[in-house]
C-alpha cells in the first residue's frame, strides 16, 4: 500500500501566507519561505504553493517568490495561481517548481490539461477543483471560489482524469476552514471513480479528521493549512499519530 501524504497549503495574496474560513475573511498567517524552510524540516511530503488571487486579478503567479520558496525546499512542491499556458508552466517549473496546478484555467480551456500533460507529463499535472454542496449537488466554482460555474463536480473530475490530469486536488468549500473534518462521503466516491490520486482538501481540525479521510474518505493525500501555519498540529506528531493507526506514512 502507497504511503499516504500530508502536504501543508501556503495560500498566497500580496506575497504572504493567508487562511481564511470558507475563502473568506483572510488573516496573515506568515512568511512563505520560512513556513516552507519549516515544513520541509518537519518531515512533510509535499508542499503546494497557491496565489490565490492571481487568477481574480488577472495576473501570472509570483514567480520570485516561488525561486524563494524552491530554495528552501527537498521535498516535492506544486505551485498554482493565474496559469493559463503551457509557458507559464514551463517558467514556474524552470523557477523550481515540481508540478503546477490548475482550476480556472482548466475549466474555461479543457484542453489545457490535454497540452500540459503532452508537453510536461501527467505527473506535473494536478488538477485543483473548488466546490461547494448546494441544493443536493456539488457545484465547481472558480475564481477562488467567486464564481458558480453550474458544472457538476464528478463529471468534471472524470473529464479531468481523461484529459490527462495526474492527480485532482479537492477541496469541499462547505468544509474549508471549519475545522470539522473532511469531506470523505464524496472524497470515497471520487476515489472509486478515478484512477489517479485524490487530495483532500478542506475542513483538517484535528488528528482524527487525517485518520477519517485516509480511511473513510479513501484519499491518497491530505492537504491542510491553519492547523499547521499556527501549529495547531505538528506534522511529526500527526505520522506518528497515524501510523499508531496502521496508516501507512513516511516517518
Amino acid at each position: 500500500m502507497l504511503s499516504k501524504r500530508i502536504i501543508p497549503c501556503l495560500d498566497v495574496k500580496d506575497g504572504r501566507t493567508v487562511k481564511g474560513v470558507n475563502f473568506v475573511d483572510l488573516r496573515d498567517a506568515g512568511d512563505a519561505v520560512e513556513l516552507a524552510a519549516y515544513y520541509a524540516e518537519q518531515g512533510a511530503d509535499e508542499l503546494v504553493f497557491l496565489d490565490i488571487t492571481a487568477t481574480h486579478e488577472k495576473r501570472k503567479t509570483l514567480v520570485d517568490l516561488v525561486q524563494k520558496v524552491a530554495k528552501e525546499l527537498n521535498i516535492p512542491f506544486t505551485v498554482g495561481g493565474g496559469i493559463s499556458t503551457p509557458e507559464d508552466v514551463g517558467i514556474l517549473l524552470n523557477a523550481g517548481a515540481d508540478k503546477v496546478s490548475i482550476n480556472s484555467s482548466a475549466v474555461r480551456n479543457p484542453q489545457l490539461i490535454s497540452d500540459l500533460a503532452s508537453r510536461f507529463g501527467s505527473q506535473c499535472v494536478v488538477v485543483a477543483v473548488d466546490a461547494r454542496f448546494e441544493d443536493e449537488k456539488w457545484e465547481v466554482y472558480l475564481n477562488g471560489g467567486r464564481l458558480a460555474t453550474g458544472i457538476d463536480l464528478f463529471e468534471w473530475i472524470l473529464e479531468a482524469e481523461r484529459l490527462g490530469a495526474g492527480e485532482i486536488l479537492f477541496t469541499s468549500m462547505n468544509h474549508d476552514g471549519t475545522k470539522n473534518g473532511f469531506a470523505n462521503e464524496t472524497l470515497a466516491k471520487l476515489s472509486a471513480m478515478v484512477n489517479i490520486p485524490i487530495i483532500a482538501s478542506g475542513g483538517a481540525g484535528n488528528m482524527e479528521h487525517f485518520a477519517d479521510t485516509f480511511i473513510d474518505g479513501k484519499a491518497d493525500a491530505a492537504l491542510a493549512a491553519s492547523v499547521f501555519h499556527f501549529k495547531e498540529i505538528e506534522i511529526p506528531d500527526l505520522k506518528n499519530y497515524l501510523k499508531s493507526k496502521n496508516i501507512p506514512v513516511r516517518i
